[in-house]
């Protein structure tokens, strides 16, 4: 059922809708923030403080939640295509405000752990992945592009979750601060959910990318394949290895940037401002990588953000001037920006558009647990060379070798042959 009224004429005689589904995802992907580690970040000294708890006690609590959480994210995604977009969207956005009001009412360890377990799970996982979802049933031919303005808007508006959460934390105190957040999330995200999204094009009388354009053979994008074929082929766990290994390493050195930059000589201040260049560089390579998908195969485009992550590990290293920290920062960013989007474009693009909520599921589930795991790969291994330029070196075969793999990797095209 279509979020809005728009006539059921032919696509010729409607707007297209599709520009303006993009825009509305970007809002409610932005919004995930206070699910998101970048908003998190900001109540961790207040949870420490108000519940007597160790630092380690809440980060463990924060990976426990974030990979119970994505447990869930496969059931999540075969029930947005079932449900559809508008439904979905709507009730993770009341679930999602739910969870954050419950947060701040958290008084020990295991309520904390549950918390983080809903607001990973309904945030970062289910609203990042209806959004996702939203914008993939509007576009073929652009999807790719469509994908990558939307990722870049994303990341810049991400941007300024930790500064208002910061804001209403010296205003209102941290608990209350949850329950504003949940206020902003039924305000916004519910009523995107329910009036302004449209499950699919046919549903108000449009096709993809708003125009018939010609197709002279036959290709992937015209198949849409169940999860169950989709996780049978090899060209499913190129991809998923590649944003596995991405999430991982991208989240292992963001995690610990304060720590690596100063062991070169930066204070905490001028490390910290190297998130910076890093949005940056996530923004322009989030469009660039996007459009490149809709051009090139998209094995060679994973491709490239993996050798991008591999230049930043080797970067770590060399961290010598003010301008090679520079590089790192703008590389590392484009490297998480990169695959962000190409990741997006990429399941849709072999296995098409109909089961992709369901088949991003399971990719989202490899990524965030990947994530989960950086941070304490990366510090082990630096307890092991004593240096975070050596422990780095260590992890640079993993992307170079996922990079060769996906290189040569073909779309799926015999093994989805038949439409489901």
């Amino acid at each position: 059922m279509a979020g809005i009224d728009l006539g059921h004429g032919s696509a010729a005689n409607t707007r297209f809708s599709g520009w303006r589904i993009v825009a509305f995802a970007i809002v409610t992907a932005a919004l995930t923030g206070p699910g998101q580690t970048i908003g998190v970040s900001v109540f961790v000294d207040h949870l420490i403080a108000d519940l007597d708890l160790s630092r380690d006690a809440v980060s463990g609590a924060y990976l426990a939640g974030t990979l119970l959480g994505s447990t869930a994210m496969p059931r999540v995604g075969s029930w947005i295509d079932r449900t559809g977009v508008r439904n979905a969207m709507t009730w993770i956005g009341v679930f999602f405000g739910v969870a954050l009001v419950a947060m701040s009412g958290v008084r020990s360890l295991v309520t904390l752990a549950l918390g983080f377990t809903f607001i990973r799970m309904l945030g970062q996982g289910s609203l990042s992945m209806v959004s996702n979802v939203a914008v993939t049933h509007w576009f073929d031919r652009r999807r790719g592009l469509a994908i990558g303005i939307m990722m870049t808007s994303v990341g810049a508006l991400m941007g300024l979750a930790p500064v208002a959460l910061n804001v209403s934390i010296e205003s209102f105190g941290w608990r209350m601060s949850w329950v504003v957040a949940a206020v902003v999330i039924w305000l916004t995200v519910v009523p995107i959910g329910r009036f302004g999204m449209i499950d699919k094009p046919a549903d108000v009388g449009q096709i993809p990318d708003g125009k018939v354009v010609a197709v002279t053979q036959r290709t992937v994008s015209n198949v849409s394949v169940t999860r169950s074929v989709a996780i049978r082929t090899p060209a499913f766990w190129v991809a998923a290895s590649a944003i596995g290994t991405q999430s991982m390493l991208v989240t292992a050195l963001s995690f610990h940037q304060i720590a690596l930059l100063g062991e070169v000589g930066l204070t905490s201040t001028e490390a910290a401002a190297m998130f910076l260049p890093q949005v940056a560089g996530a923004a322009v390579a989030g469009l660039l990588f996007g459009s490149l998908v809709d051009r090139f195969p998209g094995g060679r485009v994973l491709a490239g953000t993996l050798l991008l992550l591999a230049f930043s590990l080797w970067m770590v290293g060399r961290l010598d001037s003010t301008a090679s920290v520079l590089v790192y920062a703008v590389a590392l960013g484009a490297s998480g920006g990169g695959i962000r989007s190409t990741g997006a474009a990429v399941l849709p693009k072999w296995f098409g558009p109909l089961h992709i909520g369901s088949i991003t599921g399971v990719s989202s589930l490899i990524g965030v647990a990947s994530s989960a795991l950086g941070p304490l790969a990366l510090s082990r291994a630096q307890a092991l060379t004593d240096s975070f330029g050596s422990a780095a070196a260590l992890f640079i075969v993993l992307p170079l070798a996922v990079a060769l793999v996906a290189a040569m990797t073909k779309p799926p095209t015999s093994q989805v042959a038949t439409p489901s």
